[in-house]
């Protein structure tokens, strides 16, 4: 039980671990890769081992997206309107 507790920990890890070919892709080729990946599995062609690798790509390229979605919603809601009736955007620092 608990060697079981400690892969699953260790496979957590190397999955927030996001390639540096991953973090360099724009939200849209990430997410067209991903939802390549989805229509491969979803028709069930592939062997074992490459459905498996093509999954964990596709739950990085989600990751992937998912930060960015963040990211950018978080710039649209720093944006406001000062006293002078002007749009103002103050810079943001996500975590």
């Amino acid at each position: 039980m608990a060697t079981e507790k400690a892969d699953e920990k260790a496979g957590e890890k190397a999955e927030n671990k996001i390639p540096a070919d991953i973090k360099k892709m724009s939200f849209e080729d990430a997410l067209a890769e991903l939802e390549e990946i989805v229509g491969d599995l979803e028709q069930g062609d592939n062997k074992l081992d490459e459905a498996i690798g093509a999954y964990e790509r596709g739950t990085l390229l989600k990751k992937h997206c998912e930060a960015k979605l963040h990211e950018a919603k978080a710039r649209i809601e720093k944006i406001s309107v000062g006293p002078d009736g002007d749009a103002t955007a103050e810079p943001v620092e996500i975590s």
